[in-house]
């Protein structure tokens, strides 16, 4: 999970994307980047850090023109790293740069290829970097001294040839302009807008249209699956289909926790999608336990707000905010190391103790990963006074890895994964859990856009939309991500797999 934004614009992009980088902070805390071009000059500034601290005053005079893009990444295998800061840049052909929200699960193939066959050294592990160069070979196989857009469509359908997995992408060619691209399944978010100004009209893509809304774009659409889009450094906008086949399927995670609620993915409202959720999950535990003894209805912050609100009104008890959360720390989810998960979590929230004190408690979640986070609050709500705590996930149970460009670590690590719901309640200290229904979560999402036929629900299914995910990948991705895995030399692949199938 990370977030992209470029911009084509009439005058300088520097703040533009630095905003709009700061509303899509949430999807990455690691490091943050920016690139803009400035005629045949290109201006880059990326490091570990926030968007706040990365980018200095002296940083932003720098970034000079017109043009740029922008991400903020969070690391989804081994140890941050601000040489794995995005956007990458390649100077053949033309001098490109580019930003990638997903993973390529054939990303050690391309690497293999790249340099046998293509001759190009990748120098990080990450795979943007090996998007960058794939999208790059095809256009100098092109063999032109100038391209135009229609050159830029075909080096995209190569692109979707060789590369499987999710991939949102946004790429700046010196002297050409912007092309942004979705993969064939459309997992990852990716939509465009407009906007009208004196000097003429501006484009805008960014991998949530909160970003579009914060900067006074008008929404066009999303990226269709395997689409491409690109838009001239004189604002020229082009888009075709660059897939053979397409099947949109995008991540539901993405309305369960990832996505701002005030974002309209694939023409689903986040906000309403949580709403439903909330309801649907009340629904079952009506159907379960008409005969509750609830008291109150409390969410952990922040996420959990939109789905806890009418899952209480249909319970018929009453909502309140029992934790006080502290703004500056960030999302544990997120966080690469567990025991920066466990230790942030008292530093991040505080209980307010009336709203424990004898009374039975639902705390509402909208999802259960690692149970780190959620066994520390279950604790808090008991050494605040609550006599009885019972739990809700908005989401069914994360029992498998994604692959797909979310760290949901190795499977061991999922705390749902091999237990029974009853054991996971006993293994987290609640009283009772309650966790949302696939179906009703997938119909909450769905709702906002019946054309959706499917989502990418791996985690919960552990069915992968892409296909090509083979038990030897799933071990290699285990390793590189488990905390242990962090901290210790990758071992081979036959070692990998042998550990995986003793399991």
């Amino acid at each position: 999970m990370c977030g992209i934004v470029g911009i084509v614009a009439r005058d300088h992009v520097n703040q533009a994307l630095y905003d709009a980088m700061t509303v899509l902070q949430h999807r990455g805390q690691d490091a943050a980047g920016i690139v803009t071009c400035d005629g045949g000059l290109l201006h880059l500034r990326k490091d570990n850090g926030l968007v706040r601290d990365v980018f200095q005053a002296h940083h932003m005079r720098g970034l000079l023109g017109n043009i740029g893009i922008g991400h903020v990444r969070y690391p989804t295998a081994g140890c941050s790293s601000s040489a794995e800061a995005q956007p990458f840049y390649v100077n053949s052909p033309y001098g490109i740069t580019l930003a990638h929200n997903g993973n390529l699960i054939n990303a050690e193939q391309l690497k293999r290829e790249l340099f046998r066959a293509d001759l190009r050294h990748i120098n990080t592990d990450s795979d943007s970097e090996v998007l960058l160069n794939i999208l790059a070979h095809e256009l100098l196989k092109l063999g032109k001294l100038t391209i135009d857009e229609n050159d830029i469509f075909t080096a995209v359908s190569q692109v979707h040839r060789r590369c499987l997995g999710a991939y949102a992408a946004v790429a700046m060619l010196i002297g050409y302009g912007i092309v942004a691209f979705r993969d064939p399944f459309g997992i990852r978010p990716l939509a465009f807008g407009m906007r009208e100004t004196p000097m003429g009209v501006e484009y805008m893509v960014a991998s949530e249209s909160v970003a579009l809304d914060a900067l006074d774009f008008h929404l066009i659409r999303d990226l269709e699956p395997g689409e491409a889009i690109f838009i001239d450094t004189a604002g020229r906008f082009f888009a075709r289909q660059c897939a053979t086949h397409s099947t949109h399927s995008p991540c539901i995670f993405e309305f369960v926790y990832l996505a701002r609620p005030d974002s309209i993915l694939d023409k689903v409202s986040v906000y309403k999608a949580r709403l439903r959720m909330g309801e649907r999950l009340a629904d079952k535990i009506l159907r379960e336990w008409p005969d509750h003894d609830i008291d109150v209805v409390i969410p952990i912050p922040d996420t959990s707000r939109t789905a806890a609100l009418p899952l209480a009104y249909k319970l018929g008890v009453k909502y309140r905010e029992g934790f006080i959360k502290n703004r500056y720390i960030g999302r544990t989810f997120i966080m690469p190391w567990q025991h920066q998960r466990r230790r942030s979590v008292k530093q991040k929230l505080n209980a307010i103790g009336l709203e424990f004190e004898r009374k039975n408690v639902l705390l509402v979640d909208d999802s259960i990963v690692r149970g780190t986070t959620s066994k520390e609050i279950i604790q808090m709500a008991r050494e605040a006074g609550a006599r009885k705590v019972y739990f809700a996930s908005a989401a069914p149970p994360v029992r498998y890895q994604n692959v797909y460009g979310i760290d949901m670590p190795s499977a061991r690590e999922l705390v749902a994964h091999g237990r029974t719901e009853e054991e996971v309640a006993a293994t987290l200290g609640a009283d009772r859990l309650f966790y949302q229904d696939l179906h009703d979560l997938i119909e909450a999402a769905r709702k906002g856009n019946p054309e959706i036929r499917q989502f990418d629900a791996s985690c919960f299914t552990g069915e992968y939309v892409t296909g090509h995910v083979t038990p030897a990948y799933l071990a290699q991705l285990e390793q590189q991500r488990c905390d242990e895995g962090k901290s210790h030399e990758l071992r081979s692949d036959d070692e990998v797999l042998e550990l995986y199938n003793a399991k």
